[in-house]
């Protein structure tokens, strides 16, 4: 590196900053820094210049314009190997940039939090920042380095230290990041403003740049690698103890999660309640094999355990209430991959500190029901579908079509397993008695088959339970099955064309049935 050496200076986040500096200034740097930045420094004892000094105007707009100066972006810039651009700075007493550090205006972080205004939003858009970072990344060829992470510091303290300067693949490493958070930030900025668009359409552009939040293992299977991206001030589950998370334990967390969401009750059910009650979710491969609902947190559990006791083990458990000591006595019975809860009490914790390697994880109790409304995105024929619930669609509603209607228990499991047979992979089938998931079945090529071996699941408990399907009975077989399990009460979707022939089978067999507005492939 030729001399002097010059750096730029303009972070919001300020970790690791005051070691960054001394490393700059003991290698001979002059550091030129923005105003909040520069008193930072000052105020530890290292020296900087303040960029007003270098542009010859202090910030304006309220500080909206700092850095945007011909004086910054021309030392920055400058095409090193070509001498007229060199003779250029020198002409206009404009230092050469080597160095530029900056991180950004918190914006995923402002707008997290709850009852932010669109005004103070927008103030939290950085454009200066964003400048600096595409300027300095643009000319990483130029000898020039770009940090825009704090956890970027201690190596470049290193280089810095041992006096050899990052090489042309290491900064080009650090362009590419530079790069990478441009993206992210302009992405949660367009998601930001998109939610405030009409609810008819969906983005108009997909923006899916995420940081990297963790490296996972390996992927599905061992011999795929893998990751997990979260966009910045996304909440995440935080970890208690535990082996670190696997793909297929985020993709069985998702699903247990989701399942914890209470479904919106229909217009046309009568509202039936069955009181106060705790819901845990036991998912195995992204299927649910026991949901249950009960008073006390001990009681769901142990319900839950036994609704499958033999698919549970390796299982994933996800509960909406706080885990005690009985809940955690149930469940230290079974070999578990990931027990999730808003709490845990002191007594639960001593009961998994003996499973070291049993993930126990804290959510936050709003996440499961905002999973349910954020868009959905999977890859397909080298592209990507996304769907996500429409608000122009009508409100989901239920009809009673039997002779016989449903009475107040039946109601109350009906919506008890349509809530359930809705993350279930179609063609799927729920069983449910008490507010327990008996029986399910899923990923069945033909409708019957998906009834009827819920039903051999559910085995004597099918006998006056319910059954819920995520699509419609395209022939009266699958109704049938119902009836003949045991079942006293079906809900389905309706719009097959023998929808009456479905209808007539329910009425011969004594079974109320309701059709919903509503259907739920999963695929």
């Amino acid at each position: 590196m030729p001399s002097p050496r010059n750096a730029l200076l303009s972070v919001s986040d300020r970790t690791g900053l005051i070691d960054l500096g001394r490393a700059l200034r003991g290698a001979g740097y002059t550091i030129y820094a923005t105003g909040g930045t520069q008193a930072f420094l000052a105020q530890r004892g290292i020296e900087a210049v303040e960029i007003g000094e270098l542009t010859g105007f202090p910030a304006l707009a309220d500080g909206r314009v700092k850095t945007l100066h011909p004086k910054v972006f021309a030392g920055i810039l400058a095409d090193r190997e070509k001498p007229r651009h060199l003779q250029e700075l020198t002409e206009h007493a404009i230092p050469r940039i080597d160095v530029v550090v900056c991180n950004l205006y918190p914006f995923e972080a402002t707008v997290g939090r709850p009852g932010v205004t669109i005004g103070e939003a927008i103030e939290q858009i950085d454009i200066g920042g964003v400048s600096l970072i595409r300027a300095a990344a643009k000319n990483f060829a130029g000898e020039l380095c770009v940090l825009v992470d704090p956890d970027q510091y201690p190596a470049f303290i290193e280089h810095l230290q041992s006096g050899r300067y990052p090489d042309t693949q290491e900064r080009k490493a650090l362009a590419v990041r530079a790069f990478e958070r441009v993206a992210e930030y302009d992405a949660a900025i367009a998601r930001y403003m998109e939610a405030g668009q009409s609810g008819a359409a969906l983005p108009g552009s997909l923006a899916l740049t995420m940081p990297l939040e963790s490296p996972l293992r390996y992927g599905e299977n061992p011999q795929a690698r893998a990751a997990f991206y979260l966009p910045a001030g996304q909440p995440f589950p935080k970890q208690l103890q535990g082996k670190a998370l696997s793909y297929n334990n985020l993709l069985d967390l998702d699903a247990a999660l989701r399942l914890l969401a209470r479904p919106t009750v229909p217009a046309g059910h009568p509202g039936l309640s069955a009181g106060a009650s705790t819901r845990v979710a036991i998912v195995k491969h992204t299927v649910p094999c026991g949901v249950a609902e009960r008073a006390s947190v001990g009681e769901a559990v142990r319900v839950a355990l036994d609704a499958d006791r033999i698919s549970a083990f390796g299982g994933i458990v996800a509960s909406d209430a706080p885990i005690d000591g009985e809940a955690a006595n149930a469940l230290g019975a079974f070999f578990l991959e990931i027990v999730a809860a808003p709490a845990f009490t002191p007594d639960a914790l001593a009961v998994f500190a003996k499973k070291k390697n049993l993930r126990v994880l804290l959510v936050e109790p709003s996440l499961p029901r905002r999973l349910l409304g954020e868009l959905r995105v999977r890859s397909a024929l080298g592209g990507v579908l996304a769907d996500e619930p429409d608000p122009s669609n009508a409100p989901e509603a239920w009809e009673v079509v039997s002779k016989r209607v449903p009475e107040g228990r039946e109601w109350s499991d009906l919506l008890f397993a349509w809530g359930i047979v809705r993350w279930v992979k179609s063609n799927g089938a729920v069983i449910a008695k008490d507010r327990v998931s008996w029986g399910v079945c899923g990923g069945q090529t033909n409708r019957v088959w998906a009834v009827s071996i819920a039903g051999e699941r559910a085995g004597e408990h099918a006998r006056g339970a319910v059954c819920a399907t995520d699509g419609f009975f395209p022939f009266a077989d699958g109704l049938e099955a119902a009836a003949a399990a045991g079942c006293t009460a079906v809900v389905a979707p309706r719009g097959s064309i023998r929808d009456a022939e479905v209808v007539a089978a329910a009425d011969r067999a004594g079974i109320a049935l309701v059709f919903s507005t509503h259907r739920f492939f999963l695929h």
